[in-house]
This record gives C-alpha cells, structure tokens and sequence, in this order.
C-alpha cells in the first residue's frame, strides 16, 4: 500500500478512539499490518537495492534517486495526512485537526517508515518488526497491474471513509 492509503485507513481505525490519543496511535500501526495482507500497488522506489534470496538484506541507497524517492515518499506522506483531516473533518479543519485523526493517520504510516530505520540501522527492535512486517504482507504483488492496483487503493479508501462515516457520523 502506499502512505496515503495507509494514512487513511489509520485515521479511520483512529476515529473509534476518539479521546484516546495512545489508543488511537496503536489502532493506526494494526491497521497497517492488516490491510498490508491484501494484494496492493506500489510505486517503483529508484534507490531500493533489493535481495532476492534474503529480502531482510535490501536497503536504499543515498545518491540522487534516493532524494527522488524521498520526494515522492515526502508527497505521498503529506497526502497521507491532508486527506484524513478532509475526509473526516472537513477544509475548515486543516489547520485544526483532531488529534485522534492525527495520531491515526501517523500510526498508519509508521511501520513503513520502520522500514528504512531497519535497514540503516539493523538492530532491534527494527529487527523484529521488519521481519513481522515481512511475514504479515501479500506476497502478491499488482506493482505491474498499475490500473488495478491503483484503482483498489483508490476502492479501499473510498469504502473505509464511507463505512467510518456511517458507523461514526
């Protein structure tokens, strides 16, 4: 999945935990791990260095792709924590949003960035949650499958935001 997916989908497990900032932030990193499960679209990130026998052995390389990446990653972020507020609070929110969103959103996003604290750092508990990680996702991928797995990401927001809206007003 990518951030903004993520971002909403945590935001959206987050609203359950309305005045429960630390309960709202744990709802965000579950539901990463749970939607992870289902076969997803990624974009291509340009400095990945992949290890087909040992995938725990990948790691990004710095030069100029990896500040591609970042932008890209930078922009799927902001997206990932724009949407949320306006999904469920509306543009008078922006620049106010509830912590429960905020923190769900946040949530949402965070084992992805575990990611590459792993593969910088390599120790625990980076360690354990990378392989977790590992374990938990779709081993199916739809990267090549662009209108697909777009267009699921795309379905699967749209059905978490209607269903939050609906059982949470």
């Amino acid at each position: 999945m990518i951030l903004v997916t993520h971002g909403v989908i945590g935001a959206a497990a987050a609203r359950l935990f309305p005045d429960r900032p630390i309960l709202a932030l744990f709802a965000g990193v579950i539901s990463h791990f749970l939607v992870d499960a289902i076969p997803h679209w990624h974009y291509p990130l340009f400095s990945l260095k992949e290890n087909k026998e040992n995938p725990m052995n990948r790691d990004m390389v710095m030069g100029w792709k990896f500040l591609l990446d970042i932008f890209n990653m930078g922009l799927d972020f902001t997206a990932g924590l724009v949407l949320p507020i306006l999904f469920f609070q509306g543009l008078g929110n922006l620049f106010n949003p509830s912590l429960a969103v905020l923190v769900g959103a946040l949530g949402g996003m965070l084992p992805d960035a575990l990611h590459f604290a792993y593969m910088k750092l390599r120790s625990e508990p980076f360690f354990s949650i990378e392989k977790f990680h590992g374990w938990i996702h779709s081993k199916t991928y739809l990267d090549k499958q662009h209108l697909i797995g777009i267009g699921s990401q795309i379905a699967l927001i749209l059905a978490v935001v209607l269903v939050s809206k609906a059982l949470l007003f």
